[in-house]
């Protein structure tokens, strides 16, 4: 497939474009200044763009299968992932691009009944973070979009690529210890099982072990 990526210089991003290339996909990194980035991948080319302009999303994506966001503002203003949610989906919406895949954060999880993770003690650091990725997921939600929204669990982290892994929809996945983890490097590859084989079209899934 031919893939555009956004945030393919982060910790995640960078997951995703080493699993995408070993599959054999050709990947168009959009990053904000590709006259600094060189690789000798032949499936991989390097573009500039902007995934808080709609203009740039559109120009960078043209011709793409599928759009993926693996976008973060870091130590920026956490109300930029909306704000690059909207763009995608304006940017997105002009080329018809067929899908999306959106990286989202676990603060939006339920622990149990009614209740989120954002909303549990110690929680309160990530709080609005969390509600910046709730605000994203709803701008999907209400776009004429193919779209998906990928979650990790509460702790991912570099690892292993050990393609194991579970999935859920919007409940925290714990494994037998009580533990909410996942590797960057199986999140990487549950992201791209559902590129290929597509299970969660408009909708939210987790990723855990």
């Amino acid at each position: 497939m031919r893939i555009a990526l956004f945030g393919s210089t982060g910790r995640i991003g960078r997951r995703i474009l080493n699993e995408a290339l070993a599959r054999g996909h050709q990947v168009t990194a959009i990053v904000r200044d590709a006259s600094t980035m060189h690789d000798n991948n032949k499936n991989l080319e390097f573009k500039t763009g902007d995934v808080l302009k709609a203009e740039s999303v559109a120009v960078a994506t043209k011709g793409a299968d599928v759009v993926i966001s693996a976008y973060g503002p870091g130590a920026g203003d956490a109300n930029q992932i909306a704000s690059a949610a909207k763009s995608l989906v304006e940017g997105l919406n002009a080329n018809h691009t067929a899908r999306l895949l959106v990286v989202g954060g676990a603060g939006n999880l339920q622990v149990s009944p009614g209740v989120q993770l954002l909303d549990t003690p110690g929680f309160a650091a990530y709080k609005k973070l969390a509600l910046a990725h709730r605000k994203s997921m709803e701008i999907l939600k209400k776009s004429s979009l193919d779209w998906t929204y990928v979650v990790p669990s509460a702790e991912i982290n570099e690892g292993t690529r050990t393609g194991r892994y579970r999935t859920g929809h919007d409940g925290l996945l714990v494994d037998q210890t009580g533990k909410s983890h996942i590797s960057m490097e199986d999140f990487a590859v549950a992201l791209l099982d559902e590129v290929e084989k597509p299970q969660f079209s408009h909708a939210c899934f987790t990723v855990g072990y």
